[in-house]
């Protein structure tokens, strides 16, 4: 019998190559390439698909209930879920060392299991007695909730095909979970991607709902092949700033439900608290207002969400003038100092400038443009804005304000905080009690705010 030949695997993406180099040309990363044997692709794999048995193939036109869900009684929890657990669906959790995963997790399932769900933690990383020890801390000592402290995964299923199956399973981490079918050490792409669809595979034959925590490298993204983002039903991101108080639970994927929904945790001694008006925690005092800060009606999947965008423009003290961008896009804040200063004239792009999203949240949606151009230019005339006041829309590289989605749903969460004028672009029409001021482009914008004293 022929030896398999041996292929070098990056840990980073998972590319396979025939022989080691020091750079993966896929994803750039540097001595992530270690070798594994080609048996331990796809460990079981059949050469021919002759000899299956025959599918039923069914039309799309049909009626189909929805799928029944598992709540655990944390509702930020299960509004990103998609309204609570699928049994037989596999999760993925992703996040920073320390950010509070573990603790997110064990509190669910604490939730499920006073409802007379089965729940089980196993952990690959801590030993039943520190999983003990944090649950006191949070005090959860009378949970119901069983403890297994197991890396091996041919354990792992043999122990849960012995008893009834639990209703929710967490396994703390994938990376640590190994296959004595597979000759590669614990964490690599082959034990990652077979730990995985093995575990996933039990959940779908049993009913189970899986939880899985993966860690993620220094980029952000979670560790390991993607692969497994691919095979699993949801992907979730929790995700905070060490200085901060408050943790965003963001899914990116999500089968069952919404994409880019979030939830907002806040950790506190006793562990993580819900919060169920996020906009009054992210906004600061009205009173205390300074030039420069503006607020931004977002929507984060289907939550209306009102932040506070920060700005600061100085004086350069070197000849390149600095930029900081702390939860916004460093790409789109150059591309906004562009248009004020060719559409506006203010002469903006020859100084220092300073952009942060106040509370640690980080935004994605092109409609924060205005409300990050009114922070600009309020720090730059040194103009205070309104504190009844609210931004959004989005700013094309003609200077004009282009109008955005779910208008309605951000007007109605100010309104709902005490907001009484907003600044949007053309065409929304407004609810009754809230002022609009229409903005067509930047320099309007510009022309409007030398008018605030």
């Amino acid at each position: 019998m022929a030896r398999p030949s041996p292929r070098y695997a990056c840990q980073s993406c998972g590319t396979a190559y025939p022989k080691w180099s020091g750079r993966c040309e896929s994803c750039g990363s540097w001595n992530s390439l270690t070798e594994e044997s080609d048996s331990a692709a796809i460990p079981g794999a059949k050469t021919s698909a002759r000899g299956g048995r025959v599918i039923q193939l069914e039309p799309v036109k049909g009626t189909s209930a929805p799928p029944p869900r598992l709540l655990t009684g944390m509702a930020e929890f299960d509004r990103v879920c998609g309204g609570g657990l699928v049994p037989g669906s596999a999760l993925l959790v992703g996040g920073d060392p320390g950010i509070g995963k573990s603790t997110l997790l064990l509190q669910a399932l604490t939730a499920l299991a006073k409802s007379g769900k089965v729940a089980v933690y196993i952990s690959g990383e801590e030993g039943i007695d520190q999983t003990r020890l944090r649950a006191k801390r949070l005090g959860l000592e009378d949970s119901k909730v069983q403890l297994a402290a197991e890396t091996s995964l041919r354990d792992i299923l043999t122990t849960l095909d012995s008893e009834s199956p639990p209703a929710v399973l967490v396994i703390d981490s994938i990376q640590t979970v190994w296959s004595d079918a597979i000759e590669s050490a614990p964490g690599t792409v082959s034990q990652v991607r077979a730990c995985a669809q093995e575990l996933i595979r039990y959940a779908k034959r049993r009913g189970t709902a899986l939880l899985l925590i993966g860690h993620v490298t220094k980029d952000g993204q979670i560790a390991g092949p993607r692969v497994v983002e691919h095979m699993v039903d949801a992907v979730l991101y929790f995700e905070g700033e060490r200085g901060h108080q408050f943790r965003i639970l963001r899914a990116v994927k999500n089968r069952f439900g919404p994409t880019d929904e979030i939830g907002v945790f806040e950790m506190l001694e006793q562990g993580l608290t819900e919060v169920a008006n996020p906009s009054s925690l992210f906004l600061g005092p009205k009173e205390s207002r300074a030039s420069g800060a503006a607020v931004f009606a977002g929507v984060e999947g289907t939550r209306p969400l009102l932040v506070e965008i920060q700005a600061l423009v100085a004086q350069a003290s070197y000849g390149a003038p600095r930029r900081a961008v702390v939860g916004w896009d460093s790409a789109r804040l150059a591309m906004v100092l562009a248009v004020l200063d060719a559409r506006a004239g203010i002469g903006i792009s020859a100084q220092d400038v300073y952009l942060n999203v106040a509370g640690g949240l980080r935004i994605g949606e092109p409609a924060a443009d205005l409300a990050a151009a009114g922070a600009l230019v309020s720090s730059h005339l040194g103009v205070v804005l309104p504190p009844d006041t609210v931004f959004f829309g989005e700013i094309g590289l003609s200077g004009t304000i282009r109008p955005v989605g779910q208008a309605d749903a951000r007007l109605k969460e100010a309104q709902k905080l005490g907001f009484r004028r907003a600044f949007v672009p053309p065409g929304i029409s407004a609810p009754k009690g809230l002022e609009l001021t229409q903005v067509p482009s930047v320099g309007a914008l510009v022309a409007l705010l030398k008018t605030i004293h």
